[in-house]
């Protein structure tokens, strides 16, 4: 298993490239909020910059154009490809996105889809999964995996998202945080049955949440309710032996600290 750091791809890449250097990191996952940012011009300056600094991608993290509120009411409205006003112009988005991952050589993109309908049998549903399966055919076509991430919807709906898609080229990114901070289960226990899918690991850690409206409190590594001692224990069992990023939803020299906290306590787990 090889750790490395979710970073933004923004006008301070380099410094955060330098960054993960400094700490002992060769692996990342680059994430992009802004598909304007989706060109060869971008891609070939990405790319120098990754060699300069002995830095590989592990997944690109496509987010998409329009709102986005985190939280269980509006997060509804807003979030992902399941929004119908925002539908068609995220289905370009990840598009781009995954032609934007083939120009810097990425094997796999990841996203959040949104709050995926819990009934099967809702118009959404069959609408969103249309959505899907243009967006994953395209990534077979480049050659990639598309990783839903993980905490908007029960493992369940996950798992019967991927399975009515039907491709080859599906996978998870492993977000067990997201799955407490959103109150869907406890991530040990969602690898029987989404673990088979997964080929990236958000390390991020979090609490329960205490509001009917609001999300759970991110928290740095080992101070939330994520028992990665056993998460990992358990992914090794099942045969994982992919990439953990660190992910951590702050800035600053907290954040740098938290991610140096945050690998030793993930060192001693994988031992």
């Amino acid at each position: 298993m090889e750790l490395g750091v979710m970073i933004q791809l923004s006008d301070r890449t380099e410094q955060k490239l330098a960054q993960l250097a400094d700490m002992g990191f060769h692996a990342c996952q680059l994430n992009c909020w802004n598909p304007a940012l989706y060109t060869e011009q971008v891609a070939e300056s990405v790319k120098a910059m990754l060699a300069k600094y002995d830095v590989h991608i592990s997944t690109l993290w496509c987010g998409w154009s329009g709102p986005a509120v985190w939280n269980f009411y509006e997060g509804q409205k807003t979030l992902g490809v399941v929004p119908e006003q925002y539908r068609a112009q995220r289905e370009q988005d990840l598009i781009r996105g995954s032609d934007f991952g083939a120009m810097l050589g990425v094997a796999q993109i990841a996203t959040h889809a949104g709050f995926l309908p819990e009934d099967p049998n809702s118009p959404v549903y069959a609408e969103v999964m249309e959505v899907l399966r243009r967006i994953v055919a395209h990534c077979k076509q480049n050659g990639q995996y598309f990783l839903f991430e993980t905490g908007q919807e029960t493992p369940t709906t996950l798992l019967r998202t991927i399975q009515d898609i039907g491709y080859d080229n599906l996978g998870v990114n492993l977000d067990p945080a997201n799955l407490i901070l959103y109150g869907k289960a406890n991530p040990v226990d969602a690898l029987d049955t989404i673990g088979k899918y997964v080929r990236d690991i958000h390390a991020k850690d979090g609490c329960y949440p205490t509001d009917g409206r609001e999300l759970g409190r991110e928290t740095a590594l080992g101070e939330g309710q994520v028992n990665f001692p056993a998460l990992i224990a358990k992914l090794r069992a099942m045969g994982y032996d992919g990439p953990i990023t660190i992910e951590r939803e702050i800035s600053g020299e907290q954040q740098i600290a938290d991610i140096l906290k945050a690998k030793m306590l993930l060192m001693d787990c994988i031992g």
